[in-house]
């Protein structure tokens, strides 16, 4: 009889995994399966079909919450599946009252890439050159630089909208770097757009990983793969979000980032947030940043994250940014 793997628990159950079918989400299970598979029993991958993947219309207002994420978390409901994988920047804030995400791994890049058929560059871009992208975050920052530009609504998965691009559909798409370098796309000419210009969704390139609450033995399987630093930068970034009731959609960016400072009896680090509020026509940009002190190696972190998103976020609100957000609903 085959032995447990190093670290496992060895209670003889599979986690099973619940992603949507895409190839990028596939990518994101089978990782984190890996993950997993050094923790305990390799576990099964189980394949589901979101609305988002089969219905093509721009989100918009009325279908955005959740779109990619409901089918998935259903089927940890329904007991399809024991482990969810969500790219984070998808995952609703507000929390499911039955399931808790109990782990982000290491985060990717979070940069956004232009991909176009020769990698031209955002400037040398001709007027009125037609960018698909299905984001207003990305949309209202290219438009903040390039107001000639035609911003156009895209949908499908990468492959679909690389597919767009080359029919002629648009002169150039916005695709995240973390995707195309999960889905080994190296030779795919774009050019990485710097972080002044576009700042990352919140939780972009960032996994999250959902369980049942009740589900102890996941809980304590899964919350191994969480990775404090990447962590307590999506936290503070969702809290920004939740605190401005923002949703997947409104133009809002944000990034948090920790630096390390020696020196002193103990090493120690600070937590960084900047966020942007824009208009949909980009004519409009609220920003502020603030940072904290944070001590990664004990549980308070998080009140640490949690407390910088918000104040964050009350910044951004005396400055205006409710108006923004509810004008571009």
């Amino acid at each position: 009889m085959a032995s447990d793997p190093p670290g496992g628990d060895g209670d003889g159950r599979v986690l099973r995994i619940a992603t949507r079918e895409s190839p990028l989400a596939l990518w994101q299970a089978r990782h984190v399966a890996g993950l997993l598979a050094e923790r305990t029993l390799p576990p099964q991958i189980v394949p589901m079909v979101s609305s988002g993947d089969v219905d093509m219309r721009p989100i918009d207002g009325k279908r955005s919450v959740g779109v990619f994420t409901k089918r998935i978390q259903q089927a940890l409901l329904e007991d399809e599946g024991d482990v969810a994988v969500h790219s984070m920047k998808d995952l609703p804030t507000e929390p499911h009252p039955r399931l808790r995400m109990v782990a982000s791994p290491a985060r990717e890049t979070v940069a956004d890439c232009l991909v176009s058929p020769s990698a031209t560059e955002l400037e040398d871009l001709p007027k009125a050159a037609r960018i698909g992208t299905g984001s207003r975050r990305r949309a209202a920052q290219l438009l903040k630089v390039r107001p000639d530009l035609e911003v156009l609504a895209i949908r499908g998965n990468v492959q679909t909208r690389l597919q767009k691009m080359q029919d002629g559909e648009y002169d150039a798409i916005i695709l995240a770097a973390a995707g195309i370098e999960r889905l080994e796309m190296q030779d795919l000419p774009r050019v990485e757009l710097p972080l002044d210009l576009m700042l990352p969704a919140p939780g972009q390139g960032a996994l999250a990983i959902e369980v049942r609450d009740d589900d102890s033995h996941a809980v304590a399987v899964v919350s191994q793969l969480n990775v404090p630093r990447s962590a307590a930068c999506t936290l503070a970034e969702r809290t920004l979000l939740s605190d401005l009731h923002g949703g997947c959609l409104a133009p809002i960016a944000a990034l948090g980032t920790v630096s390390d400072r020696s020196g002193g009896e103990q090493p120690s680090s600070t937590l960084h947030l900047t966020a942007r509020v824009l208009s949909t026509d980009g004519k409009t940009c609220l920003e502020s940043q603030a940072d904290t002190p944070i001590d990664l190696t004990f549980d308070g972190w998080q009140s640490a994250a949690i407390e910088l998103g918000r104040g964050v976020a009350a910044m951004l609100i005396e400055q205006g940014a409710k108006t923004l957000i509810e004008a571009g609903r």
